[in-house]
């Protein structure tokens, strides 16, 4: 069954596409919730409230704001920012570690 996760560790995770963060609304911004959770029992959070009754794992944005979604078993997903703003400076949507060598994207 797995190695156990240490206490605390997050296991469900926010993919976003395209993969840029901060997200910006006129991209069409997918987000798919993955986790070793229950795939077919996930709650979305926005702006930190329960947000619908959608279980399905991925979708396509229409608002703005912070979201988060939750799997039993794999707990709460890191936040992912969505903006509506003119301009926005992204960066990879991935984990960035000093020293790596990283490509900013201005969006305008």
């Amino acid at each position: 069954a797995g190695v156990p996760s240490p206490t605390g560790a997050q296991t469900t995770q926010l993919l976003v596409q395209p993969p840029w963060t901060p997200a910006v609304l006129w991209d069409r911004v997918t987000l798919t919730c993955q986790g070793s959770g229950t795939a077919g029992a996930t709650t979305w959070y926005k702006d930190g409230q329960r947000w619908g009754q959608n279980r399905r794992n991925s979708f396509t944005l229409t608002e703005s704001g912070t979201y988060t979604c939750d799997r039993p078993g794999g707990g709460l997903s890191p936040p992912v920012t969505v903006l509506n703003d003119q301009l926005v400076l992204q960066v990879p949507a991935r984990t960035l570690l000093e020293g790596d060598t990283v490509t900013l994207c201005c969006r305008a």
